[in-house]
């Protein structure tokens, strides 16, 4: 048994990583000599979807975007769960579909909690905004007659 271990040909993993080499080295070589050089004065400068850079980068976020983000990740992962109980459905049974339904029933209870208290709010309040238009428009009213 060991002595058909020993005896595997070694000269093909030997050729691959060699053609493995030489092609990379080959390509640095192709990429330095055939690359463009130069030095232009927003050769340094970031760049970002084609708009210059204003100020600095160190601006505050407020904490909404952090919890809509934790959210996204806490929500991502118990679809992984919810994935893997399905995968095991006939192995688990009726005990495994029970805990994924009340599983599932706990999700959308704290998705329901994080909603009412308006954690998911981030944008402006339509409503406020309509009202304040609608305002704005009597005042404007009231104003021309």
């Amino acid at each position: 048994m060991g002595n058909e271990i020993l005896s595997i040909p070694l000269w093909p993993l030997l050729l691959y990583t060699s053609l493995v080499v030489v092609l990379i080295a080959a390509i640095l070589a192709l990429s330095y000599i055939l690359g463009q050089r130069h030095n232009d004065r927003a050769t340094g400068k970031p760049y970002e979807g084609g708009i210059e850079q204003t100020g600095s980068a160190r601006i505050r976020f407020s904490t909404q975007f952090y919890l809509v983000a934790m959210l996204f990740v806490i929500f991502d992962v118990e679809a992984v769960f919810i994935m893997l109980w399905a995968l095991g459905l006939y192995d688990l049974g009726w005990p495994g579909y029970i805990g994924a339904g009340l599983f599932i029933a706990q999700l959308v209870v704290v998705l329901i909690y994080e909603w009412s208290i308006g954690a998911l709010d981030i944008g402006a309040d339509a409503k406020k905004i309509l009202k304040a238009h609608k305002l704005k428009q009597q005042q404007n009213e009231m104003v021309a007659k």
